[in-house]
């Protein structure tokens, strides 16, 4: 691991999981529709859900997943909307690596990754949106590509939602995902 100070640690690229991202249906082992404790089965052995995990946004719940093998807060945010999982936000220090086509989306220099999504986009037909934030994003795709800070550092921290959420969900203001999402983050 890569330790800037002793509360800013990024795990190195070899020692992330690597998950494949199927659009609008699965991060990794996460299928969205699927209830916590199928979600909180699915990653067992590389993540367990944080003690402090759980907040209530309406109908919408969200469930904090550490890294069972290293301390040091979230590796990813998993949403739940009337109980069943629509979104999930892979932090940028300590997520897994998730990956569509090859393309890497976590922890990446973000113009760097904006230029390698802008080319897959337009190639594939996919219309690239911009949100209030200037994050990039597609719905077609149901991912918003968010920046995280790590120290003096900024990194890529995708944001993928289930086909229920992806109306808008580059658009912050009209997005499904909870406000908390895009305001009350401590990484």
């Amino acid at each position: 691991m890569t330790f800037w100070n002793q509360w800013r640690v990024v795990v190195d690229e070899a020692d992330r999981a690597q998950w494949v991202w199927e659009p609008l249906k699965s991060v990794g082992p996460l299928r969205f529709g699927m209830a916590h404790d199928d979600a909180t089965q699915a990653v067992a052995g590389y993540l367990e859900p944080s003690p402090r995990s759980t907040n209530h946004y309406g109908d919408v719940g969200s469930h904090e997943f550490a890294l069972t093998h290293a301390p040091g807060g979230p590796a990813l945010t998993a949403y739940y909307d009337a109980g069943r999982l629509t979104c999930v936000a892979v932090n940028a220090r300590r997520g897994p690596q998730v990956t569509l086509d090859g393309l890497r989306l976590v922890g990446r220099v973000p113009s760097e990754l904006e230029a390698a999504f802008i080319e897959y986009t337009t190639t594939h037909g996919h219309e690239l949106r911009y949100g209030p934030h200037a994050d990039p994003g597609t719905e077609t795709l149901g991912v918003v590509l968010r920046a995280q800070r790590a120290g003096d550092v900024v990194l890529s921290r995708p944001v993928f939602v289930a086909h229920d959420w992806a109306d808008r969900c580059v658009h912050v203001p009209e997005s499904r995902i909870p406000d908390s999402e895009w305001t009350d983050r401590h990484y």
